[in-house]
C-alpha cells in the first residue's frame, strides 16, 4: 500500500507536470518536470515508469477534470466554450492549457477530447432541438462534428499563432481574442445561413453514398 506521502509526491509530480507541457511542449525532458516537483528525476521514473507513463497519467487526469468539471456545456461560441471556461479558473488553468496543447500536438486524448466534445454537442443540439430554438438535422452526429472541428480548428489556428510570439501562452486572452473576432459572424451565419436555396445540398445529396436521412425533405 501506497504512503499518504507517496501519493502526494505522485500527484505534485502530475501537476508539474501538466503545467509544464502546457506551457512548453511534449518535448520538455524531466529534469525540468522534477526541479518544479522539487523531486528527483529518478523520483519521477519510480512513480511513472517513463516520460511516455508520466504523459499518460497527465491525459488521464486532464480528461477526468474535464468530465467532472460542473460547466456549462456548449454554448453559442461553439464546444471550446467549455475550455475557455476551465481557463478562467485558476485550479482549473494549467488542466486546459494542456489540454489546448494536446489538441495542437494530436495523439490519445486529443481525440478522446474530440469525441467527448462532439457527444456533448450532439446532446446540445438536441436540447435546443426540443426546446424549439435549434432546427433539426439530418445528420445530428455529423452537425455536431463539424461544429466542434470548425470551433478547434479556429482555436487550435488563434493558439499556434499566439504561440510564435508568447510563452507561455495567455489562454484566456486567445480565447478572449477569438470571441471577439468570430462570435458575431457565427452567430449570424447560424441564423440566417449562407445559401439563398438549396441547390448545392441536393447536388451533394444526389451523389452522396450512405447519407443519413433523420429529418429528410426539413431543408427545403
Amino acid at each position: 500500500m501506497r504512503s499518504a506521502d507517496d501519493l502526494h509526491a505522485r500527484a505534485r509530480i502530475r501537476n508539474a507536470a501538466v503545467t509544464r507541457f502546457g506551457q512548453d511542449g511534449f518535448r520538455i525532458g524531466l529534469r525540468a518536470i522534477a526541479a518544479d516537483a522539487g523531486v528527483s528525476p529518478a523520483l519521477i521514473v519510480h512513480h511513472f515508469g517513463s516520460k511516455d507513463g508520466l504523459r499518460e497519467a497527465c491525459d488521464e487526469y486532464v480528461m477526468r477534470v474535464v468530465m467532472e468539471a460542473k460547466l456549462d456545456t456548449v454554448g453559442t461560441a461553439g464546444p471550446e466554450h467549455m475550455l475557455a471556461q476551465l481557463a478562467a479558473v485558476d485550479e482549473y488553468a494549467p488542466a486546459a492549457t494542456y489540454a489546448v496543447a494536446s489538441l495542437a500536438a494530436g495523439g490519445t486524448l486529443a481525440r478522446r477530447l474530440i469525441e467527448r466534445m462532439t457527444q456533448m454537442t450532439v446532446d446540445f443540439l438536441r436540447a435546443g432541438e426540443a426546446a424549439g430554438t435549434i432546427k433539426p438535422s439530418r445528420d445530428s452526429l455529423g452537425r455536431a462534428r463539424y461544429l466542434v472541428h470548425s470551433s478547434l480548428g479556429a482555436l487550435l489556428l488563434a493558439y499556434r499563432l499566439r504561440a510564435e510570439d508568447e510563452k507561455p501562452v495567455d489562454l484566456q486572452g486567445v480565447f478572449a481574442d477569438l470571441s471577439q473576432e468570430i462570435s458575431g459572424p457565427a452567430l449570424e451565419l447560424y441564423t440566417d445561413g449562407l445559401f439563398t436555396d438549396a441547390r448545392f445540398l441536393d447536388a451533394y445529396l444526389a451523389v452522396a453514398p450512405n447519407t443519413p436521412s433523420e429529418h429528410e425533405g426539413e431543408h427545403r
